[in-house]
């Protein structure tokens, strides 16, 4: 059987890897499109076999480019995003909005047999987030563009690769006194990037017409638990502060002036919304695709790097909060 050509937005990143070693594994061939070929194609190469995987160099905005690519692609993935506003290009409005847009007439004009967008988990209440606000307005464009569009809502992301628990590790490591922002009572439900990437794979082979799909993991945790199972696999002791929000507020303003911002007030804003399932809509438990890795368990893997003894430690952790 003639393998499927998945065309891939956003390969570089923790989903994106996953995904192409999945996805061409299992006898498919990718198509990713990086804007830095120089800077991002040594790492994509080596997550598939040579003949399955071939990488362009484009703007994601180069319609004329992009054409060419849709010509030989059966399905197009979105992986593209971002958390905080940069340049101008970069805006919540671009990445967010009008790119998928463009993504999804673009996958009507060519007859694609699927279009799958990644968008996030908790947007619909968080109505005083620009982030939110954008991510929406590109879901609501691309199912007018495109009815066969399946957009998955995941939770927070984790994994070796990730933004998430490695600078949080990172920050816990040498700070004596760790924010705690709404007391930490955020409600979240952390899925690994190999159940997600396991969802995506059974969107794809078992033609999954879902529109929404709310991707979680197998627990709800609140950002204060996050912290302190981290610690506690790290094996440090450090005191939490929860802050008023005028001193989040200031913090905020102050992060947000670096080039990676540790926090931004947009982000502070989607801190008081619980990021967990709404009801409202088809869970990947619901078709049929739990997920099945649970957090502690699996940052053990790979927590060690910011332990006293590397992945030489003999430090125990406490073990009841492994699950």
């Amino acid at each position: 059987m003639k393998a499927k050509n998945c065309l891939i937005f956003g390969g570089s990143g923790q989903i994106g890897r996953h995904l192409i070693r999945k996805l061409t594994k299992n006898n498919y061939t990718v198509t990713v499109v990086t804007r830095n070929i120089h800077q991002k194609s040594y790492l994509i190469k080596t997550q598939a076999n040579a003949g399955y995987i071939e990488i362009v160099e484009s703007s994601i905005f180069d319609e004329t480019k992009l054409r060419k690519l849709f010509e030989k692609a059966d399905v197009c993935i979105n992986l593209v995003g971002i958390l905080f506003e940069k340049k101008r290009l970069n805006s919540f409005n671009n990445i967010h909005n009008l790119f998928p847009s463009l993504l999804s007439k673009l996958c009507k004009e060519y007859n694609l047999k699927k279009f799958i967008h990644i968008s996030a988990l908790g947007i619909n209440d968080a109505k005083d987030s620009d982030y939110a606000k954008s991510k929406l307005d590109g879901e609501k464009n691309i199912q007018i563009n495109f009815p066969l569009t399946t957009i998955l809502r995941p939770s927070i992301v984790y994994s070796v690769d990730d933004n998430f628990t490695t600078n949080l590790m990172s920050l816990l490591n040498i700070l004596p006194i760790f924010p705690l922002y709404h007391s930490g009572k955020t409600k979240f439900m952390p899925i690994h990037c190999d159940d997600l990437t396991e969802i995506i794979y059974h969107v794809i082979t078992k033609d999954i017409n879902s529109k929404i799909i709310e991707c979680v993991g197998p627990e709800t945790i609140t950002f204060k638990e996050i912290v302190e199972k981290l610690l506690n696999l790290i094996g440090k002791k450090r005191i939490l502060l929860s802050l008023p929000i005028f001193l989040a507020n200031i913090t905020a303003n102050f992060f947000q002036l670096f080039p990676k911002p540790l926090l931004t007030r947009d982000q502070l804003r989607l801190l008081k919304y619980d990021n967990i399932t709404s009801g409202k809509y088809k869970t990947n438990f619901d078709i049929g695709i739990p997920s099945k890795l649970f957090f502690s368990s699996e940052v053990k893997k790979y927590c060690y790097m910011w332990k006293a003894g590397g992945q030489y430690s003999t430090e125990k952790y406490n073990s009841k909060n492994t699950k």
